[in-house]
Formats: C-alpha cells, sequence, structure tokens
C-alpha cells in the first residue's frame, strides 16, 4: 500500500452568538482590568516597551473596526478617521502608523475620547455579531478569534505595562491589594522523557495562531525537566556567588547588555536593609523565596541554566513534557496578578501552565511548511520570526483561555518587563 494522504483537520465552527458572548465577555475584563486606574495612568510611556493603557484599549478596538466592521458591515462610519492612524501598531499593507516611542505624547485624544471609541466599536460589533447568517460566521469567524485573541494579548500587556510605569514612581503606586498566599516550593525533582520521534504544533479542531503550524516531526534525545520553576531563593544564590560579575556564565552579547544596563538582579529588584525587596502590582515588599524568580532576560536564565550545570530545555521538549497536562495554574483568572509558589509539592510537573511565561532555548522560527495567511493578517506573526527566543506555559497576567500547549510567545533575549522565568532541563 503506497503512502496515505494526511487527514484533513477538523472544521473549526463559529456560531455568531457564541462569538457575541465571549466577544462581551473578553472586552468586558479590558475594562475591569483598568478599574484601579485615575485618567493619569493610562497615558504615561515609561520606557519604548511599553505602551500607554489608552493606547491598548484604543488599539484593540481599531483591529476589529479595521478588519471586521469596515469591511463586513455595510453603512459603517468611522467615529474619528484620524484614528486609523494614530492606533495602527505595525501593519504596513494597512497604512502608516504614529510612532511607537511616542504614544505617550498622546495627550489627545483623551481617555473619555477612548472608551467612546470603544463603545462606537461595540455597538458595531453588536449589529455585526447579530445577524443570522451561519455562512457569515464561517467567513469572519476565524477574524474574530484572531481580534479576540488579541485583546487578551492586550490585556497581558495593560498589566505588565502599567507595572512599569508605577515601577518608576517613588510613591510606588498600587495596582491591586496583596494577598499573602506564603506556601513552600519543596525541593527540585527532574522528570525525564525518552528518546523518539514526535510530533509537535497544532493539529486543528481550535483557534490556534498561524505561528503554531503546521504540525510536523522531530526527533528528541532523552531528556529531563525540573519539576517545578527556579525559585526567587535560588536565584538570589545565583546573585550571591556573583552570578551578574562572571562572564564566563553569559553569552557574549548578554554579558555586554548585563553591563550596559547595569543588571544586578532581576527587573524590579531592590536592595533593601540587607534583603531583597520586589516591586509587584500590589506594591513594594520583600522577596518571597519560595515563589518563581520572574522578570528574567533570555539572557539571565541562560546564564543561570549554565551556572546550575544545566540549560534551558527546547519548545519542542517542553510541549513533548506538556502533552497530557491540562491547562491549569495560575493565571489573571485568579486576579493574583503575581506569580505564586505550588499548591503542594510534588514529584510530577509542577506549573506548566501560568506563573510565568517559560524562557527556551529554541529561536523563534518558522515550521517546516509554514506559511503567513495572505493580506493583512499575514503580518500578525510571521514577519517577527527574527532575533527572539520562544516562551512557552502563559503567566499570572495571562487568560487561562487563551493559553494551550503549542501557544508560542516570542521576545527579543533583552525583554525583561514580562513575567518570564525558567525551568531548568537537562539530558536525561
Amino acid at each position: 500500500m503506497g503512502p496515505q494522504p494526511a487527514p484533513e483537520p477538523p472544521t473549526v465552527r463559529f456560531p455568531l452568538a457564541t462569538l457575541l458572548e465571549k466577544y462581551r465577555r473578553i472586552r468586558a475584563f479590558s475594562h475591569e482590568l483598568c478599574a484601579s486606574l485615575e485618567p493619569e495612568d493610562y497615558v504615561i510611556q515609561s520606557m519604548d516597551d511599553v505602551s500607554p493603557t489608552k493606547w491598548h484599549l484604543a488599539h484593540t478596538s481599531w483591529f476589529f473596526e479595521t478588519f471586521l466592521l469596515v469591511p463586513y458591515l455595510g453603512g459603517y462610519e468611522a467615529l474619528d478617521a484620524r484614528y486609523e492612524f494614530l492606533f495602527n501598531s505595525y501593519y504596513n499593507s494597512v497604512g502608516d502608523q504614529y510612532s511607537r516611542p511616542h504614544r505617550g505624547l498622546l495627550s489627545r485624544p483623551t481617555v473619555q475620547d477612548v472608551y467612546d471609541y470603544r463603545a462606537h466599536i461595540d455597538a458595531g460589533m453588536e449589529r455585526l455579531l447579530s445577524h443570522n447568517a451561519p455562512s457569515l460566521g464561517q467567513k469572519i469567524g476565524p477574524v474574530v478569534e484572531i481580534g479576540l485573541n488579541h485583546e487578551q494579548q492586550h490585556q497581558e500587556l495593560i498589566l505588565t505595562d502599567i507595572k512599569h510605569v508605577f515601577s518608576v514612581n517613588p510613591l510606588r503606586p498600587a495596582f491591586c491589594p496583596h494577598q499573602d498566599l506564603r506556601r513552600t516550593a519543596g525541593a527540585p525533582g527532574w522528570v525525564s522523557f525518552d528518546e523518539g520521534i514526535r510530533e509537535i504544533g497544532s493539529t486543528g479542531g481550535e483557534f490556534t495562531y498561524d505561528n503554531e503550524g503546521p504540525r510536523h516531526r522531530v526527533f528528541l534525545e532523552p531528556f529531563a525537566l525540573g519539576s517545578r520553576l527556579v525559585t526567587n531563593e535560588e536565584y538570589a544564590a545565583f546573585i550571591a556567588d556573583g552570578g551578574y560579575e562572571r562572564p564566563e556564565m553569559w553569552l557574549s552579547e548578554g554579558w555586554a547588555t548585563a553591563q550596559e544596563q547595569a543588571w544586578r538582579a532581576p527587573m524590579y529588584w531592590q536592595r533593601e536593609d540587607g534583603a531583597w525587596h520586589i516591586f509587584t502590582l500590589s506594591g513594594m515588599r520583600e522577596v518571597d523565596g519560595a515563589e518563581p524568580v520572574c522578570h528574567l532576560s533570555y539572557f539571565e536564565a541562560d546564564a543561570y541554566a549554565r551556572w546550575a550545570g544545566f540549560r534551558l530545555p527546547t519548545e519542542f521538549e517542553w510541549e513533548v513534557a506538556c502533552a497530557d497536562t491540562p491547562v491549569h495554574g495560575n493565571f489573571v483568572d485568579t486576579r493574583l496578578f503575581h506569580p505564586t509558589a505550588p499548591e503542594q509539592a510534588t514529584a510530577a510537573l509542577q506549573q506548566m501552565y501560568g506563573d510565568v511565561w517559560e524562557w527556551t532555548s529554541s529561536h523563534y522560527s518558522p515550521y517546516p511548511g509554514y506559511r503567513p495567511a495572505p493580506g493583512a493578517i499575514g503580518e500578525y506573526n510571521g514577519k517577527f520570526m527574527c532575533n527572539q527566543f520562544v516562551l512557552r506555559g502563559g503567566s499570572c497576567a495571562t487568560s487561562s483561555d487563551h493559553i494551550r500547549k503549542t501557544y508560542r510567545n516570542f521576545f527579543p533575549a533583552h525583554a525583561r518587563w514580562q513575567f518570564s522565568g525558567l525551568r531548568l532541563a537537562r539530558e536525561a
């Protein structure tokens, strides 16, 4: 018998009523995240990588307007035609964009103007998604899903960005109340996996980004992953052993970056009265040694792994290890907005999802056979497949229904302001 054709992926259905309910829920959560903010908080851009909260709220609305309301809602009229330029992020095929590093200079439109813009977009989306036409659902459903997942990505950025904004304020404002969940991390262990040919990537049947496929095979040597995330206490030992002073443990570019930026500890750590303290979304407090270390760059995660005598996992090892692990963990849904130690110490893999994004040693590159989607939507992922590393698993700022085992996040090696940490790996 000759080779058989690969089975067609399951067809994804997009009932409009379901999309509308999901749209309402996700858009409302963006407003909930901003409930504690004052108007002055919405407009600050504390560094180039950070965008003002106001801009996130407007840009996610721009996405629905640009890719759904304008092409599919008959008679749609824009609230302000200038927003097409102001709130375009990087879609060159749509048109010009306002300079990203200067978003904090936009005092107008006001915060209220942006909320009015969101209400205008919501009204249009209500009309569009209230049509009783299954064929329309199949036509626009994939774009609606991208828009909703895109909004969830920006919800995470609202949290990481406002944390940076608040951190540079000497008043150390708190975004949310502190919830004390002190736990013990338990002794680190190892979970081993056999060598073999494994399948990686999306199988279809649910929404995924285009960079999660095509599904393909990889060969893995025997490997083991740390049973839990690396903790603050363990990372503090690296610092105490001269981790930021010994170039032999660092990649060359990492060492140069650490020296140029004067890194001496993870982002948001400060030494006060002989103890490490950390700025959190609930303000300044002493570092809890059992919590997963976070706000590390790839360079720091890699240097720590070398110091410990191990390495970072590849993204393929991470995905294989997660094959039968349900999506469960400390996500934004808990409203803790901070990583925590495991609920209980076990020998099995823990914290594969939530708490902190896990740096892998894998460069963000296309899978075999990958082709970006045609048109502007194709700019969503493919154009960034250069000089970035893959992170897996989600964080305490990620929505639980936004993450999955095939999800590939990516950032440049120097990025620290995300909730990013690490898990160790080794040859089995």
